[in-house]
């Protein structure tokens, strides 16, 4: 798969962890994703009560106006702010404006502040350096007692070999990211969940890393 689609040079990977980089892909006319939610997402929150949710990291929204639409109130974070300014447009086409709000934030640097959610939710943040357990600790700090932490990520796999070595280094699975979950949180799935993707054209088998746990208290 190596030679599909442009390879990363750790220059273009060190601006892609920042929000500048974002803002730039999110400042054209296309839409940079699907717009369908995130398939771990749809697995679990279905299963769950509709409360309050906090999306980290949510992009164009598309996991934002998913919990909408399901009955959740919404808060979608990202630290780029073209991406939360497409997103709000979108919440407002899909008729979702009223449950949702935005907030701006880096997700390396989140403080809940006193924040607390029924769902607090991130897919595909992969901050360099092993960062996403110490996200994982961050995020854990908005769960309410009672509420669900859902992290899930790209498992390593071949077919990202275009990919930087830092990009690469940033995927994880899901078992390394318990070390950040406080004491007060029973992890309820810890696993790679497979699933298709295409990409250039190709179909794939990856892993989704997904990690579920819930605050008891």
């Amino acid at each position: 798969m190596s030679g599909h689609g442009h390879h990363h040079t750790e220059e273009d990977a060190a601006a892609m962890f920042e929000p500048d980089s974002w803002d730039e892909r999110y400042s054209g006319e296309e839409k940079v994703w699907s717009g369908n939610p995130n398939a771990q997402l749809v697995a679990e929150a279905s299963r769950l009560t509709p409360g309050t949710a906090l999306d980290v990291g949510c992009g164009e929204g598309g996991d934002v106006i998913w919990l909408a639409r399901q009955g959740w109130t919404v808060t979608g974070a990202d630290f780029s702010a073209n991406g939360l300014a497409r997103a709000a447009r979108h919440a407002e086409q899909a008729g979702v404006a009223d449950r949702v709000d935005w907030w701006r934030v880096d997700a390396r640097s989140f403080a809940a502040d006193g924040r607390s959610y029924d769902l607090v939710t991130s897919h595909f943040l992969h901050p360099p350096d092993s960062g996403m357990v110490e996200v994982t600790r961050r995020l854990a700090a908005a769960v309410a007692p009672g509420g669900h932490l859902l992290i899930v990520g790209h498992a390593p796999h071949e077919v990202f070999t275009h990919l930087s070595a830092s990009h690469r280094q940033a995927m994880f699975v899901a078992e390394e990211l318990v070390p950040g979950l406080p004491g007060e949180f029973d992890a309820l799935v810890v696993e790679q969940r497979p699933r298709t993707m295409t990409r250039d054209g190709v179909t794939v088998d990856i892993d989704d890393s997904t990690l579920l746990a819930r605050r008891t208290r």
